[in-house]
């Protein structure tokens, strides 16, 4: 009998319909069914939830269902999963979640082959904004690469050996932050952790009614405040302390302070929660920050968040909610140029910054050799008058573009790297911006496959001076216009065009977006005929190696296998069709699959294809006349004299 490689664990409450939508997900994957297994445990539900996994253990062996007395938290649950585990490697799913269709045996490959204590895979979720950790795959590295901290929940695999030999437990009860508390210390004593970032594996997915949304975060039972100072002294337990701002202590704190400490003075919590319940959160906030964080963890942050946390430190609640007003309306602004096919890829110039409320620059201000952050933000808030010294601008700037798949909430990322500078304005003003190329390549994009049929978005994420935004990467283009001319990548048509929000968009094979009046002006200017049975097509790119992409097209009604050729010395491309079709003499429309307009028009004569025309061009009489003594070898000199 074949060993268990992987036990998926999966606690459940009152789960309901939503059991029944994971499950098809963790009972399909292409692992076969006797090497993995999965463990239902039943926190005390009083429901029907109970009913509906043993009716799926019922009829799958590899599934087992466990209860307990209900203990109101995940934590005690998956304990239990774990004692009950066989596999080789754990891993933890929840119920209202789902698993890519080869998730286990991707990450369990990855695991194996790199001897990996934890391996992280790729997630894709609708509640959070992409992580740059999921960028690349890497085989090893350990915790000293800090981006690990971006990915806090439990939804990854461990070696079950690993976490038996340290004693790795979730905390039970009503314990808030108990995935930070186990996750951190599996961290601190893994010897090796993988990333799988080529493979969505894991669909962490916001529910229709809500239910997976952690709610009363700050009851006191909870022990929120508590549960935060027991994560910081594991982290400070099991690292070094330093001054130096980039000691990896202070890097791994930085996280657990920038997201619970930080948030309770920042919007939006501090603008839409009510005052007095706020002035209470900032108050435990300022308590857990003085005494369990370092100084050299705050003196490490960015302007704005440095600018926070002293406000915080001081206990001026009044401040914080200024800053955060002032700060709430700053918006991303993206700048997009040349936008272009080249070597198969939509390329185009790309600079992202930010803009104060007034739709002006956030810029920084030079006096006396030093800069300081922009006066206009800092209107009203306190003990500011003098300014605010920005000593690195670019301390922990980033930017990033990234690519959304509409249908299946896929982030991807393109080619290349943003770099940070500063633009000068004059006066001794100058922006924080980051630019770079886009380069992004349809065949290739989605772990190094292609992109899936559908329609994906153009987004960036910047963080600059401490203020971090999504914004859809637009142009100035029109709305609902094309972007740029249409390209067969891998024998299937990408249309780029600007949406109705007016973003950059890709639909790959035709989505949404029909064939049409992408190619309107560049039909026109392409109106020339073509020789013989080869078009060329400026406005389709061709594979850059030479290679031959073969493709489906109709002509008239009649099926055939055409060629897309790169055009000599250019990487345009032309079109060619076999010599002789089984067509009546004539004009004849060739399509794409599911074009609405015709991507040429070949003209035939007793079976003979003579000539491509592209779509604009008017077949005149004189080219008729031509065509119908076209086997006449006097009439053939005449043309190849008259260029025709």
């Amino acid at each position: 009998m074949p060993r268990v490689k992987v036990s998926v664990i999966v606690p459940v409450y009152n789960t309901g319909k939503y059991v029944d939508e994971c499950a098809p997900s963790l009972l399909g994957q292409s692992l076969p069914a006797d090497e993995y297994e999965v463990v239902y445990v039943d926190d005390g539900s009083t429901d029907d939830t109970l009913n509906r996994l043993e009716k799926i253990a019922a009829g799958h062996p590899n599934v087992q269902v466990h209860t307990q007395p209900n203990s109101g938290w995940p934590g005690a649950p998956r304990n239990l999963g774990m004692r009950h585990a066989k596999g080789e490697y754990i891993q933890f799913v929840d119920h209202d979640d789902t698993l890519g269709p080869e998730a286990l045996e991707r990450l369990y490959e990855h695991a194996k082959r790199n001897d990996a204590d934890v391996v992280l895979g790729k997630m894709s979720s609708t509640m959070v904004r992409p992580r740059r950790l999921f960028r690349h795959t890497v085989d090893a590295c350990t915790i000293e690469n800090d981006e690990l901290m971006q990915s806090m929940s439990p939804h990854k695999m461990f070696r079950r050996a690993f976490v038996e030999e340290h004693g790795l437990r979730f905390p039970e009860g009503p314990w808030i932050l108990e995935d930070l508390a186990f996750v951190s210390a599996a961290y601190l004593k893994a010897e090796r952790i993988s990333v799988l970032a080529d493979y969505p594996v894991y669909y962490w997915m916001k529910r229709d009614d809500g239910g997976n949304n952690t709610q009363h975060r700050f009851n006191p039972k909870h022990g929120f405040w508590a549960n935060t100072r027991t994560i910081a002294r594991q982290i400070k337990d099991g690292t070094t302390p330093s001054d130096d701002i980039d000691a990896l202590q202070n890097r791994l704190l930085h996280r657990l302070y920038h997201v619970e400490i930080l948030s309770r003075t920042r919007e939006p919590e501090i603008l839409r929660e009510d005052p007095a319940e706020q002035r209470q959160r900032f108050e435990a906030a300022r308590e857990v920050a003085r005494e369990e964080f370092p100084a050299a963890v705050r003196e490490g942050l960015p302007a704005v968040s440095r600018l926070r946390a002293e406000l915080l430190e001081a206990g001026d609640f009044d401040g914080a909610v200024a800053l955060a007003e002032r700060v709430r309306e700053v918006k991303a602004h993206s700048e997009v140029s040349d936008l272009r096919w080249e070597d198969g890829r939509l390329v185009a110039d790309v600079t992202l910054d930010l803009l104060r409320g007034d739709g002006e620059p956030l810029v920084l201000v030079e006096r006396d050799g030093k800069q300081y952050l922009d006066p206009e933000l800092l209107a009203g808030v306190p003990e500011t008058e003098d300014g605010w010294e920005v000593p690195d601008p670019f301390r922990l700037a980033y930017a990033e573009l990234v690519v959304k798949d509409r249908d299946r909430e896929d982030w991807w990322y393109p080619e290349g790297d943003l770099d940070m500078r500063l633009r000068p304005l004059g006066d001794g003003r100058s922006q924080v911006v980051a630019s770079g190329q886009l380069r992004l390549d349809p065949e290739h994009l989605a772990g190094g496959r292609p992109l899936e049929r559908g329609v994906h978005d153009v987004w960036a994420y910047v963080q600059l001076l401490g203020v971090d935004r999504m914004v859809r990467v637009t142009g100035d283009g029109t709305a609902g216009g094309p972007a740029a001319g249409p390209a067969l990548t891998g024998g299937r048509l990408v249309l780029p065009y600007w949406t109705g929000s007016g973003q950059l968009a890709l639909d790959v094979d035709q989505r949404q977006r029909k064939l049409g009046q992408d190619i309107q002006a560049a039909a026109v200017a392409n109106a020339e005929r073509g020789e013989g049975t080869s078009l060329p097509l400026p406005y389709l790119a061709a594979t850059a190696d030479g290679t031959p992409v073969r493709l489906k097209v109709t002509v008239a009604t009649q099926g055939a296998e055409a060629e897309l050729l790169p055009a000599p010395g250019t990487t345009t491309a032309q079109l060619r069709l076999p010599a002789r079709l089984k067509l009546p003499s004539g004009r004849h429309p060739v399509n794409l699959p599911k074009t609405a307009n015709p991507l040429a028009y070949a003209v035939v004569r007793d079976g003979t294809v003579l000539r491509l025309e592209g779509p604009a061009y008017e077949a005149g009489g004189g080219r008729r006349a031509v065509d119908s003594v076209a086997d006449n070898r006097q009439v053939r000199r005449v043309r190849r004299w008259l260029g025709l």
